[in-house]
């Protein structure tokens, strides 16, 4: 193959940083490109942020890699791609672990990648991320032309630094642009998720954070209000301050106000001393008001006033201090309710609603569980001291149909319990993976809330062909049988198009040909 015929493709990618192309379709496109060429069944794309590598984009790998970050230190392969300038290929006998063993989908039992190369790109001498590209055929890579790979890392050297000057002149031409930069940062690293409502919950919050206007953060439990309130604070030009807590359900009613205002020495019985209050702590700064909907009637006067005059008076004290503080409030209750029923008052519903921000329930992120299914396993992982641990292609439709009524946070608990779960069944071999199964998820769903959301890509539902003999099935034969009615159904749908049924389905195409395979549907 000719250089130019080794670039023509590049070309095509290149020629898109002229078009309004998101960051995410620009490194997808160029990993495309990788695998295309150098035909493997997994590939990655990740950026070197700090000491971490962070997934841009990848291609064979679950979804649930997407929500991983992998520490450099705790991964040696991906450690050595990293250091070297030249490609770097592991023989197939090497103990060294590799980080996306049980990440491939639709292999059965056969969790391991057994061949196994990289490149690291560097920018301007620095090193930027790496590459990866995968294999579970041991040889592989045994015909891959070193040569031809090398000047394809160039050109993706090139085209990924092209890709960066066109992020950053984008970003110039909104202000503060290398503050953005970094709000948008701590976003992504504390909001995982590449859904549209995501999506559309992270540019609220990057527009309202560069003002001082009051925030009304709704949602219903579990979902991260608090998650939404940091980042609000670690994107405003008050960052360098503390983020004050308040959980307003936890206050007695009679130390609401000391809390909230301080007191003076004296001012009751077992104030032996002066105290501040948190707005107070929070002069200068933000102060988050969790459960804003549990504060009495007498105290939200009170809070009322400071929040139109920014003046509070201790308890047991005339005196007024002035404070300059941002609230950000939360609550899982509908205000407008409260106050046509007379327990919230209108006047400070109004004042705490200025810009008013709602956190999806996770029942309405679609395939956002799957990433968030990634990060609480590799955090748990890391945490509990287990090795790496994956979910098995059965659990995907049992997480993807459930309708979360606790949300984000009953999905850490649900991980967290079936992470321990599968250990009791994990036996100690080298390299070993512990696997989830559909039976350590413990999802049932008879005992389901709220009607589950259909996934995201469909509105098909089983018909009763489909679950008239469930009795006499496995889960797995089940789940089989569900996946092969549906995607038939979409099939028909789409006048036997596989690539965009594919697409509907949110999934890889070359994943998907294996699964019509799979369940007998090519």
């Amino acid at each position: 193959m000719t250089t130019d015929q080794i670039a023509e493709p590049f070309i095509d990618i290149v020629a898109d940083l002229s078009r309004h192309l998101s960051p995410e379709n620009r490194y997808q496109r160029l990993l495309s490109t990788f695998r295309t060429t150098f035909p493997c069944d997994a590939a990655a794309l990740l950026r070197l942020d700090g000491d971490v590598l962070i997934p841009l984009a990848t291609d064979g790998l679950a979804e649930e890699t997407m929500g991983r970050q992998f520490e450099v230190a705790e991964h040696p392969r991906l450690e050595g791609i990293l250091r070297s300038r030249q490609p770097t290929r592991f023989p197939v006998d090497t103990p060294l672990p590799d980080p996306y063993d049980g990440l491939i989908p639709l292999t059965g039992d056969n969790l391991h990648v057994h061949d196994c190369m990289g490149c690291a790109l560097y920018i301007d001498d620095s090193p930027w991320g790496v590459i990866t590209l995968d294999a579970l055929d041991p040889g592989a890579f045994d015909t891959l032309d070193t040569a031809q790979l090398s000047v394809f890392i160039h050109l993706a050297e090139a085209t990924v630094k092209a890709a960066d000057l066109i992020q950053k002149l984008e970003h110039q031409v909104q202000h503060e642009h290398q503050i953005a930069r970094e709000m948008q940062a701590n976003v992504q690293q504390s909001m995982v998720g590449q859904s549209q409502s995501i999506k559309d919950l992270k540019k609220e919050i990057s527009t309202v954070a560069a003002s001082d206007l009051t925030v009304l953060v709704c949602g219903e439990t579990g979902v991260g209000k608090e998650l939404v309130a940091r980042a609000i604070h670690d994107q405003s030009h008050r960052r360098e301050g503390p983020l004050i807590y308040v959980n307003c359900a936890a206050l007695p009613e009679n130390l609401v106000e000391s809390e909230l205002f301080g007191h003076v020495k004296g001012a009751f019985t077992g104030a032996a001393d002066a105290r501040s209050g948190k707005f107070e702590l929070a002069d200068g700064s933000t102060l988050f008001l969790d459960e804003i909907g549990e504060i009495p009637l007498a105290t939200q006067t009170k809070l009322l006033r400071v929040m139109q005059s920014g003046e509070i008076q201790r308890v047991g004290s005339d005196q007024n201090l002035t404070v300059d503080v941002r609230v950000v409030a939360a609550t899982n209750r509908n205000l407008q309710e409260e106050v046509s029923a007379g327990r919230f008052r209108a006047d400070l519903y109004h004042r705490l609603s200025v810009y008013p921000i709602y956190v999806p329930p996770l029942r309405d992120r679609g395939r956002d569980i799957l990433l968030l299914c990634g990060y609480f396993l590799e955090h748990n992982s890391r945490r509990m001291g287990l090795p790496r641990a994956r979910l098995t292609p059965e659990c995907e439709p049992i997480l993807l149909t459930y309708s979360w009524p606790g949300n984000v946070r009953e999905l850490g608990h649900c991980i967290s319990r079936a992470l321990l779960k599968a250990r009791g069944d994990y036996r100690l071999e080298d390299h070993s993976i512990i696997s989830i199964t559909p039976e350590h998820l413990d999802i049932s769903h008879e005992n389901n809330a709220s009607p589950a959301t259909p996934l995201p890509v469909s509105n098909a539902a089983p018909t009763a062909a489909a679950v008239a003999n469930r009795e006499a099935l496995t889960l797995k034969e089940g789940i089989d049988q569900f996946q092969r009615l549906w995607i038939a159904e979409q099939l028909e749908h789409n006048h036997g198009n596989q690539a965009q049924t594919a697409r509907q389905l949110g999934m890889d195409r070359s994943n998907f040909y294996r699964l019509l395979k799979r369940l007998q549907l090519s």
